[in-house]
């Protein structure tokens, strides 16, 4: 079984937009859940000013954003 991922970010966030540009292209759709923060008051309090963030379902860290290309790709090994 391959890893998951979870991307938290915001619908109309530029930056959560790139975030996903950045992350398509080095996984599966299939191990990457979009969560939106504003449905949740617990994730909007804890990732709200943080947004976007990758996190790895396998050990719970967190990339918080800005990150890079190269930075993702290191996080998903």
């Amino acid at each position: 079984m391959s890893d998951q991922f979870v991307l938290y970010s915001s619908e109309g966030c530029h930056l959560c937009e790139l975030a996903l540009a950045l992350c398509s292209p080095l996984m599966d759709a299939a191990q990457l859940t979009i969560i939106d923060i504003v449905d949740d008051e617990k994730l909007v309090e804890r990732y709200g000013v943080h947004i976007p963030v990758l996190g790895r379902s396998k050990d719970g860290e967190k990339l918080f954003w800005p990150f890079d290309e190269a930075q993702v790709g290191a996080f998903l090994l």
